[in-house]
Parts: structure tokens; C-alpha cells; sequence
């Protein structure tokens, strides 16, 4: 029987309702030796378009086609394009889906929660229990279904009840713990007197929220007010307990999951199941406090928190000082494998776009770095310690290597550079992704590592460059002046000092100027390029070929013998003759050229040789223009 294999896709891991979600998914896919893989970002983090452009791109990742089925946390996206374009792909791939809080699409499996009733039984509370008549609100993203829902519910509680809802007291936010402190801020600057009570769409909100309240001196209850939505575990144990929603996020993943498996063994579902939610008035409005977790339980809660977050920040601490040192891309996979161990999973695999070290190329991103490659490299793939690569493989073939039997959880994550794709990262059987507060940072930290590395390969490209004008005739293709001088230069004083012979050898090009002024310099270049090819076919392992000035060459010859100099001038002569013919020009490419040998002492240098070498071609210069005369 084949192993289902599911994919999932949410948003913001590092928050409590989609944590307890997969908790329960993962629970369920053990359970039954399934295999699923979360597709999943953290989009929202920074004030940035282009950041969350490249942040979102997991989701072009995913290719629906090659799983059984689908779970969609769509009420985790506030961005309304981003949760189309995921639940056109499930759709075109055929695949089933089941969805959290969304009856948006008839041909999905919906689980659902009465929103607009535990809200409103919320607002209502705090209205006719706490006698509360000015109320502020901080809203998730009205784009979300959920939130609409708890909007609504607000909005009609304040009307029924005889209150006006003013605009000015909306805040609106994106179910991020950052929006209740924005929200307090907001309120300070807004100079509104104190509501009786805030009215939060969410626990992360309400709980950062009553934290900037009280660094800003106001007491929650006694001075005001503050609700949640979600009963998480800080809503449950913070101080005072927060007035909340109770809905039993475990169970709905874990049901979700188990939807999916009896429909892909036949069995009829109905579209839409609703679970059970419950108000819970606690501290924060000024009730009892009736749940209280066992002292010894909450302490072991914490302690194993904190002990978790102080062994990953250790961790991160060690990865990007290793990786500020890495200067190539080998130094930094040795440096990311030797921390992954911290991370608890039993396999971690380094993605990247075919190409990513050339990306970094100009200012200007070219649009081939917004999308992924077709083909994907695996350079660092860890598995229990072991280390191994995969050089190339197909982007929709998802994983570098096929996972064999069931029960495997794996989390896609996005690595990226502002809006430059660089590629994913993959974490095997490891809860790191979803139980760290660090995991964005990590990711984060990955992708500024590849993108340095990157830069400094483009910058070693452009010093290599540079480089070859430095010291490369552009013409000619062989040394200039400036490179003839350092290479042969370091050549002969390492000869001087071993008391080796050398030879230099100096051409000069005969009749330049004529060629130029009767066929034009782009003739006149051809020939210069010809007698360089000649003079390059000429030397041995032992020269240096270089040309120094505008018709001027040298050859610097190291352990010449005697009998060298008539070698090199003999082959010279008969190279040139073969070129003639076989150009067929209207005119010949002659060169004088004479050579000098020596064994240098320490006081020789390479210039003074050059210049009898120059002084001995000189005179049978002059020697053949006496002869044609």
C-alpha cells in the first residue's frame, strides 16, 4: 500500500495557533505512518515588500501535484492574493484539501469554530458583567475570514447593547504579538481618554498589548480591561490570566489529518465540521481565576523553555560568527553542519538555485533570481552526522533525495536575500521550525551567509578580471609591460640566486607604421596579432612571451643554453614565413628581434638586461635597413 503523502501550508510558525494545529497534525501522521511536508514562511516580520516577496516564495515551491492531499492553514495568510494563488494550485492539482475557518471554497473540507458567537459572547461579558461602555478594538486582518468573524461580532455587540463603535478606537492589525504594542502606541499618540476596556482578536496581540500598558503605568484589570482570543499557554499562565477563547487547536489539526487519510481510503465525509469553543473569563476582566495549572507542571513548562531557547541562541551565536569567517562556500557548509546537531532533527538539507553564487551581479536584480531555477543543488545534505551532497536535481521533485517508509515530518523554509530567490532549506523529523522563537533568525542567518558568499565570489570574478587587464596585452592576448615585468621580474631574481642562465629576446615589428597608414589600423592590428601568435608558438614551458610596446615584444627565456638564441630566432623566422603564405596579404610581417644570454648576478636586474637585449636588436635593425639599401 502506498504511503500517503501530504503537504501543508501556513504562515508565522513562531505563533501558538498554528503551533498546536501541527502538533495534532504531526500526532496523527506518526500515529499512521503517514509522510508530510509544511510549506511555511514568516511573512509580516519586517516592514517590507520586497522582504516578504522573497519570503512568500516557499509557496511557488510547492507542487501540489505530487501529494496525496493537502491541509491548508489559509486563515494564517492576511495577504488575499498570496491564499488564491495556494488554493488555485491545490485546485488545479486535484488533490483534496481540508481548510481552518473557510467556507470560501465549496470543493475543500472545512473545520470550523463558531466565531461570531464565542466573540460576541466575549464583548458582551465585558459589557453587561464589567459594565464596560467605551471599548477599543485590535483586529487581525479583515482579509481573514476569522477575523471578520470576531470583527463582526464586536461591531454587533457594541450596537445591540446601546455603544457606539468609533473608527478611531480600531486598530488594525495582522494577528502578530508586535500589533498590540503598535496598538498602544497608537492609543498614546491619539491623546483618547482610557477606554473601560480592549477588545483583542487574538492572545499574541492582547498579551503584548497589556505588557505595554503596564510600562506605560496602567493597571490591567484596575485600570482597564484587556481580552484574547485562543487561550495559549502564556494567556493561561501570564499575570493577570487572560479573559480568552478556549478552541480545541490540537484536536482540529489531528482531525484534519485524519479527514484527509479516511477520504483517501473511500470514506464519505461531510464538507464542514464545526468544533467546540468556549468563552473563558478570567483575571483580566476582573473575574476568578478558575483554571489554575499545577504549580510543578508550569515550572517544568518553563524551565524546559527557557533551557530550549538559551541552547538555540548559543547555537545561532556560534553559526553566524562561523559563517562571518567562511569566505568560501565549502568553509560555510562545514560551518552550518557542524551546528545542526543543536537543531534536533534527523536530517537537515541545503538547497540551493542553480547558479546563486553569480547572482549577486549588479544593483539591478535581474527577474530570473524571482523565481526558482529548474534544477536545484544540494551542496550540504546532514543526516545523523554524516555529510553528503547532491549535485543537481529537479526543483519539482521537491527533496534531493527520496525519503523511504512513513512517519516523516519535514518543513520547507525559505532562503532568500530581500527578494532574490536563493533557495530552501528542509528539516527532518526535528520540531526545531515550530518549537523555536529563533527559527526566522536562523533562516535569516542562512540566507545573509549564502548572500555574502555570493558577493565575494563576485568580487574574486571582478579581481580575476581586473587582474587579466592588469597584466594582459588586451590585443594580443599575452603579457603586457606591467605583467611581464612582476612574473618575469620574481623569475630572474629567483635565477640570480640560483645562478641560472637566462636569455631575453627583443622583437620589433618592421614596416608598422606603413601597414597602417596604406590599410588602416585595423589591418595594422591583425599583423601585430599575427607576429604575437608567431612569437607565443615559439616558446617552451621555460618563457614568458610579452609585448611591451606598441610594436615591441620580448621573450624571457629561463635555463637557455648557448645554442638558444639561433632556436628561438631560426623558428621565428620560418613561423612568420608560414603565417605570410598562408595570409596571402599585400604585404609582409617581417620583425627584427635579438637576444641576449646571461647568467645574472644578485646586483643584474631585468631592466638592464632588457635594455641590452634591446640595444643588440637595435643594431641588426640597423643592419637590415643598410643591407635593403
Amino acid at each position: 500500500m502506498k504511503i500517503p503523502d501530504i503537504a501543508v501550508v501556513v504562515s508565522g510558525l513562531d505563533e501558538e495557533y498554528p503551533y498546536n494545529i501541527i502538533r495534532g497534525i504531526n500526532q496523527f501522521v506518526r500515529e499512521n505512518n503517514m509522510n508530510v511536508s509544511y510549506f511555511a514562511a514568516f511573512g509580516g516580520v519586517v516592514d517590507s515588500r520586497r522582504f516578504d516577496r522573497g519570503e512568500l516564495s516557499i509557496y511557488e515551491l510547492a507542487d501540489f501535484s505530487r501529494f496525496d492531499g493537502a491541509i491548508l492553514l489559509t486563515n494564517t495568510f492576511s495577504d488575499v492574493d498570496i491564499r488564491k494563488k495556494i488554493t488555485d494550485k491545490v485546485k488545479a492539482a486535484g488533490i483534496p484539501a481540508v481548510v481552518f475557518e473557510c467556507r470560501d471554497y465549496p470543493e475543500f473540507y472545512n473545520i470550523s469554530i463558531d466565531n461570531y458567537t464565542v466573540m460576541k459572547k466575549l464583548v458582551e461579558h465585558v459589557i453587561k458583567e464589567h459594565g464596560a461602555k467605551v471599548l477599543n478594538y485590535v483586529s487581525g486582518p479583515l482579509s481573514n475570514p476569522e477575523a471578520l468573524k470576531r470583527f463582526e461580532a464586536f461591531s454587533d455587540a457594541m450596537t445591540e447593547n446601546g455603544l457606539e463603535v468609533d473608527k478611531k478606537r480600531i486598530y488594525y492589525g495582522s494577528f502578530r504579538s508586535v500589533d498590540g504594542l503598535t496598538a498602544a502606541e497608537e492609543f498614546v499618540r491619539s491623546e483618547m481618554s482610557l477606554p473601560d476596556a480592549f477588545i483583542c482578536a487574538n492572545d499574541s496581540m492582547a498579551l503584548t498589548l497589556i505588557s505595554a500598558l503596564d510600562r506605560m503605568g496602567y493597571s490591567v484589570p484596575k485600570d482597564v480591561i484587556v481580552t484574547g482570543f485562543d487561550n495559549t499557554f502564556n494567556a493561561r499562565n501570564c499575570m493577570p490570566a487572560l479573559t480568552t477563547v478556549k478552541r480545541p487547536l490540537f484536536y482540529s489539526g489531528y482531525s484534519a489529518c485524519r479527514m484527509l487519510f479516511d477520504i483517501l481510503n473511500g470514506v464519505e465525509l461531510p464538507k464542514n465540521t464545526v468544533v467546540e469553543a468556549s468563552a473563558v473569563f478570567s483575571e483580566s476582566c476582573g473575574c476568578p481565576l478558575h483554571f489554575k495549572e499545577s504549580l510543578h507542571k508550569f515550572k517544568q513548562k518553563v524551565y524546559r523553555r527557557s533551557e530550549r531557547t538559551t541552547a538555540n541562541i548559543n547555537m545561532l551565536n556560534r553559526l553566524t560568527a562561523g559563517l562571518a569567517d567562511a569566505d568560501t562556500p565549502e568553509r560555510a557548509y562545514l560551518v552550518i553542519a557542524d551546528n545542526i546537531g543543536a537543531l534536533g532533527c534527523d536530517k537537515f538539507s541545503l538547497c540551493l538555485v542553480e547558479g546563486w553564487e553569480y547572482f549577486y551581479n549588479s544593483p539591478e536584480i535581474d527577474n530570473s533570481t524571482l523565481s526558482y531555477s529548474e534544477y536545484i543543488t544540494a551542496p550540504l545534505i546532514w543526516e545523523k552526522g554524516r555529510l553528503r551532497s547532491i549535485e543537481r536535481f529537479k526543483r519539482r521533485e521537491l527533496f534531493p533525495e527520496k525519503s523511504e517508509g512513513g512517519g516523516n515530518v519535514n518543513y520547507f523554509l525559505p532562503l532568500h536575500f530581500g527578494e532574490r530567490y536563493l533557495g530552501y532549506y528542509i528539516i527532518t523529523n526535528g520540531d526545531f521550525p515550530i518549537s523555536s522563537l529563533i527559527c526566522n533568525t536562523f533562516s535569516l542567518t542562512i540566507s545573509n551567509a549564502v548572500e555574502n558568499i555570493s558577493r565575494l565570489e563576485h568580487i574574486q570574478k571582478s579581481m580575476d578580471v581586473l587582474n587579466q587587464l592588469y597584466v594582459l596585452d588586451s590585443l594580443c592576448g599575452i603579457y603586457n609591460r606591467c605583467g611581464f615585468m612582476n612574473i618575469a621580474g620574481k623569475s630572474f631574481r629567483e635565477c640570480a640566486g640560483s645562478k641560472t642562465p637566462v636569455m631575453i629576446s627583443f622583437a620589433d615589428m618592421d614596416g608598422l607604421k606603413a601597414i597602417n597608414d596604406t590599410y588602416g589600423h585595423s589591418e595594422g592590428d591583425r599583423a601585430l596579432k599575427l607576429l604575437a601568435a608567431a612569437l607565443r608558438s615559439c616558446c617552451g614551458k621555460n618563457s614568458i612571451c610579452a609585448r611591451i610596446g606598441g610594436d615591441e615584444f620580448v621573450v624571457f627565456t629561463v635555463k637557455a643554453a648557448e645554442e638558444s638564441r639561433q632556436t628561438l630566432e631560426n623558428k621565428f623566422e620560418h613561423t612568420l614565413d608560414d603565417i605570410n603564405n598562408a595570409a596571402n596579404k599585400p604585404y609582409r610581417i617581417t620583425a627584427s628581434i635579438g637576444s641576449v644570454i646571461i647568467t645574472p648576478a644578485e646586483n643584474d636586474t631585468i631592466e638592464g638586461l632588457l635594455k641590452k637585449a634591446d640595444d643588440t636588436m637595435y643594431e641588426i635593425k640597423k643592419r637590415r635597413k643598410a643591407e635593403r639599401h
